[in-house]
């Protein structure tokens, strides 16, 4: 009797398949002694489209709204069927006796098992693989402690309850909106508030209006100091910053305050995925899936990173023993002198690596034990590797160390702030720098070499000037700043148990987040300028369209709490289902009720060749494209391609054109000429 294995994808599934010996290779699967390896591709099931459950909701009609499936159904995705019938006809093999999950290792991963187990009706015993890395230690450590499948029941209510939460309200919004304002519009409880951030803070910069304020400086030799008063140092009354800088020109100050400090900076915290997405945007300008990309070639291929979809900063106590073979694994290249002082002593890691409270699933993003071969690799996964590799060594170094001086001097009565430091240690700092946030830079005293002086010494001032500057409206997010946004949501819900139950998550998940600003993009709710995240019109009104809870983050903080404590068993899966439909059926009416109006901006001088509505001008993977505003149409075309199409006979366009405008008798011709003709008619109609 054989074991039957489930993997996500086939290249996981070749590398468990190598590891226990499966050398026979048959159609979907791969096959030893003693276990059969099969893969999904991503999701082989779904949840059921309307139409499934009544053909009548094939048409998009305000009045069958909401849909409100009594039992929400299963169907196989058509384009990976052929997949589907291979797992399915494994799970009846009478020599399989159990079968391994060994899905990604997380709430989305146990779906795309059990799914795939329900619908081909599986009865026999199941186990969990759970390995955060795909190295060949790790999962024949996983295969020798594969936990009962049961453990987990409770983690696959929470991803069920997800995904029908998310069918349920985001179906019946999407479909009230666009039939109400006969425009393709779509919303749901992650990608709206987001949206909802982006345009927010766009009105916040429409609205913003500049203030001019002064600083004043002086000049004391050998060092300068800038003015600060109980509020800062910005001046918004220009008469008292020049009357400041007028009271000390020319006059003797004196040092009434000199501290110094030692001071030191702890070392920054592993990687998590939202945070390498941040970085890798910030120094390379790589959007957040272009990062996700990269990572998961270096977690599947090449083995070096241990499992990516992470949201975690820590590793527990039982990775540990681990750590001295991950260092000796990445031992080369430019890592070999950086790695000495750790290789030389035991490895202590503190509190800012191993913290087993905040590991959840996964532990934080970190080198495997996997040898390091950097010839292997293409440029943009060295430079991701660099990152995490750096970041890896730089926990385990000690602290950067600095003597901190602060300077006060007094002239006039005015008081002139100066600060200067002294670098003692370079710690961490020796293996990875860290980009500075650039909020707030003008309110924080610049550093500069400071001299030895003492208190109370006497000081001329050499010159005292005024600078004029403005007031700067926010930045606009780019895909650092909203990531960072997305996933500290939590501050704009107002109640304080909510806020702590998103404050691990935030808006989506750290494997999300990447696709919903692409989503965003891709349904022109908003459009990259250069780095910068613009909202187009149609976001902005689709914000003011969507019912006022979608655009909170209030309602996934609500989800999120709900969702985790049903994986953890203290609350009923029915319980939180039967809120969600009053939920869809409250969102729905709202949207009905609603007597706004929705007018496209983007029109197109060009008129669709199926139902002539003028096309709208949309940004498309390939570039702009023209797109019917007709729900019940659907025609999309290149902006740049001939209003009717093509001339070639497969053509969508042409078909249709030719079916509906082309006499019986006409079939045989030639296929051009009857494209030409059929066009011809079409266009006498319309005269």
């Amino acid at each position: 009797m054989k074991s039957l294995v489930l993997a996500e994808k086939p290249s996981v599934a070749r590398e468990i398949a190598r590891v226990l010996q499966c050398g026979h290779k048959a159609k979907g699967y791969l096959e030893g002694e003693q276990y059969v390896v099969t893969w999904a591709l991503g999701h082989l099931v779904t949840l059921a489209e309307p139409e499934d459950y009544d053909q009548k909701l094939k048409e998009w009609r305000l009045e069958d709204l909401p849909m409100l499936p009594p039992r929400m159904k299963l169907k196989v995705i058509r384009q990976s069927a052929h997949q589907y019938q291979v797992v399915k006809g494994l799970m009846k093999r009478q020599d399989i006796k159990d079968l391994v999950i060994a899905t990604d290792a997380g709430r989305e991963g146990e779906l795309v098992a059990r799914w795939i187990m329900d619908m081909a009706n599986w009865k026999k015993p199941f186990r969990r693989l759970w390995i955060s890395s795909q190295t060949d230690k790790a999962i024949r450590e996983g295969f020798a402690s594969l936990q009962p499948g049961a453990d987990y029941n409770k983690l696959y209510d929470a991803a069920v309850c997800r995904a029908e939460a998310d069918w349920l309200v985001g179906l019946n919004v999407t479909r009230t909106l666009t039939c109400k304002f006969n425009a393709q519009l779509n919303a749901g409880r992650v990608q709206t508030p987001t949206l909802a951030m982006i345009v927010d803070r766009e009105n916040e910069i429409k609205n913003f209006k500049p203030v001019d304020y002064w600083t004043v400086r002086a000049d004391f030799g050998d060092y300068y100091g800038d003015w600060r008063g109980p509020s800062g140092g910005r001046l918004f009354d220009q008469a008292r910053a020049e009357q400041i800088a007028a009271r000390a020109a020319g006059k003797k100050g004196r040092i009434v305050e000199l501290k110094t400090e030692a001071r030191q900076e702890p070392p920054p915290l592993a990687y998590d995925l939202t945070e390498l997405q941040r970085d890798a945007n910030r120094r390379y300008g790589w959007t957040a899936q272009k990062t996700a990309g990269v990572l998961q070639g270096l977690y599947e291929e090449h083995k070096l990173v241990s499992y990516p979809r992470t949201d975690s900063r820590y590793i527990s106590s039982d990775i540990v023993p681990t750590l001295a073979a991950r260092l000796k694994g990445m031992n080369s290249g430019p890592y070999g002198e950086l790695l000495k002082p750790l290789l030389q002593q035991p490895l202590k890691p503190g509190r800012r690596l191993v913290d087993d409270s905040k590991v959840s699933d996964h532990h934080a993003i970190i080198p495997t034990e996997q040898t390091l071969n950097l010839n292997h690799l293409d440029q943009d996964e060295k430079r991701l590797y660099d990152l995490i590799a750096r970041r890896f060594i730089a926990v385990l170094y000690p602290p950067y160390r600095y003597d901190q001086t602060s300077i006060v001097t007094e002239v006039g009565g005015e008081r002139f702030y100066s600060r200067g430091k002294v670098e003692t240690a370079r710690g961490w700092k020796a293996v990875q720098s860290v980009l500075p946030d650039k909020d707030d830079k003008e309110e924080q005293l610049p550093e500069q070499a400071l001299a030895l002086h003492q208190k109370g010494e006497s000081l001329a001032v050499k010159s005292c000037k005024t600078t004029k500057n403005k007031t700067r409206p926010p930045a606009r997010y780019n895909e650092a700043t909203l990531l960072t946004a997305m996933e500290q949501a939590g501050r704009l819900v107002e109640d304080e148990e909510l806020r702590e139950s998103i404050k691990g998550s935030g808006l989506g998940t750290p494997a999300t987040r990447a696709e919903i600003i692409e989503k965003l993009i891709h349904a022109s709710y908003i459009e990259r300028h250069g780095k910068e995240m613009v909202p187009t019109s149609k976001g902005i009104q689709l914000v003011g369209l969507v019912p006022p809870a979608l655009r909170s983050p209030e309602l996934t903080a609500q989800w999120e709490q709900r969702l985790t404590d049903i994986a953890k068993g203290r609350e009923k899966k029915s319980a939180f289902m039967e809120d969600i439909r009053k939920d869809a059926t409250r969102l729905v009416e709202e949207v009905k009720k609603d007597d706004s109006e929705y007018r496209a901006d983007n029109v197109s001088k060009s008129k669709c060749p199926l139902c002539g509505r003028y096309m709208l001008i949309v940004n498309g993977k390939r570039g702009r494209m023209l797109s019917c505003p007709d729900r019940n149409c659907g025609h999309r075309q290149p902006e740049k391609e001939n209003p009717y199409g093509r001339m070639g006979s497969n053509s969508r366009v042409n078909q249709k054109l030719i079916a509906r405008y082309s006499d019986k008798e006409e079939l045989g011709t030639n296929l051009g000429d009857l494209l030409k003709a059929a066009l011809a008619k079409k266009q006498d109609q319309e005269k």
